[in-house]
């Protein structure tokens, strides 16, 4: 599978701390170096036969629809795709226009992500989003009207803006718009964003985890009695509508970055990722040359660690019998003193010779598996 980096946004928002600019001055130049790194990658990727093609950022939709037919086409040059391949463009609420729309519909991307974050215009306001609590209901009418059937919208919990009682109002417009899969993450407070600075300020309380806690357990509770299933932490789907993309991250498929700061992993044990920073990125390209890429050769502990913090975030849990197949029982003996004691505790279950957390305890997935990391 091929993650398309475009590394361009309209504004940026509150709590982003992602790699993109607000100019657009060197946008074509941009694309041109993308191109040029597909050719001089193609090679990487064992499996020719795509099965998913992610359009992520930044913004991918501010680019227009020409502009996103290109990069499918230069993709189809070096690779091909599977009959029922997953083409997903992320997108702003403000960019899906019915013009937009209408020209996107024509194209082979098949799947939206929609930065909706909120219907409410105070928690918009608070992340700086572009769009409008009426852009973000508008649009996803929009989007089913020309065809797109398989949405995905992000939603934002937690907060400072917001409470119980105006979660459950964005939960229930999100299911009364019938949008079949659902990514919805805490609001979170990273280094260096203007949120951080907001709060240090004092301008604005910072999230509180007990009301996150809170918030998460009713948002699992309310879409899987809604006919979801909750099948990774931040991830809920209708069936048939899981992200084969993320799925194939989850169950630690090779896949290939293009675009700066995009990341690759072949599939085994070696992680890089491109420089983030858009001149340096176009400059190298442009002379036909392989960017410097910045690489980690997985240990097999860091490997370990890696199958044992994805598995458990998800429904699938990690199975136990490749973890026996593929690492020695020197690694394996402290994970096996460390998950007796939790499963003593409740925190941990077998089944079916796969390890998982209860879900009520899935809020604190990333906690639960770092103590059983190998140090």
């Amino acid at each position: 599978m091929i993650y398309i980096h475009i590394p361009f946004c309209k504004q940026k928002c509150s709590y982003c701390n992602f790699h993109f600019s607000t100019s657009l001055n060197f946008k074509d130049e941009m694309l041109r170096a993308m191109k040029t790194e597909m050719l001089l990658r193609k090679d990487e990727l064992q499996n020719r036969t795509l099965k998913s093609l992610y359009f992520g950022g930044g913004t991918p939709s501010i680019l227009s629809v020409d502009e996103i037919n290109s990069l499918i086409d230069e993709a189809l040059r070096y690779f091909s795709f599977e009959k029922d391949i997953e083409i997903t463009l992320e997108a702003n609420p403000d960019d899906l226009d019915k013009s937009f729309l209408k020209q996107l519909a024509g194209t082979p991307v098949n799947r939206l992500s929609i930065g909706t974050q909120s219907f409410f215009e105070e928690d918009l306001k608070l992340m700086n989003r572009a769009h409008t609590a009426s852009e973000a209901e508008g649009s996803i009418k929009r989007a089913q009207d020309f065809g797109f059937e398989n949405l995905s919208i992000d939603l934002i919990y937690g907060s400072p803006t917001s409470n119980l009682e105006i979660w459950k109002e964005n939960l229930n417009k999100t299911i009364a718009l019938e949008v079949p899969h659902i990514s919805s993450y805490a609001l979170t407070v990273e280094p260096k964003t203007a949120l951080e600075n907001w709060i240090l300020k004092g301008k604005v309380k910072s999230p509180k985890e007990e009301e996150q806690n809170r918030e998460f357990y009713y948002l699992s509770d309310f879409l899987k009695d809604n006919g979801f299933e909750h099948y990774e932490v931040s991830n809920f789907a209708k069936p048939g509508f899981y992200s084969r993309h993320n799925s194939s991250y989850w169950k630690y498929q090779e896949y290939l970055g293009i675009g700066p700061s995009a990341h690759s992993y072949n599939g085994f044990d070696v992680r890089s990722w491109n420089v983030a920073n858009n001149q340096q990125y176009i400059r190298k390209l442009n002379d036909n040359k392989l960017l410097a890429k910045e690489e980690e050769i997985l240990s097999k502990e860091d490997q370990f660690n890696e199958m044992i913090m994805i598995g458990l975030r998800t429904i699938w849990g990690v199975d136990l019998r490749s973890l026996k197949n593929k690492f020695s029982d020197r690694l394996l003996e402290h994970f096996q003193t460390e998950i007796k004691t939790k499963i003593e505790e409740g925190i941990l279950i077998i089944e079916n010779d796969h390890l998982k957390i209860p879900e009520k305890h899935w809020f604190m997935a990333d906690g639960i598996a770092s103590d059983l990391f190998i140090v």
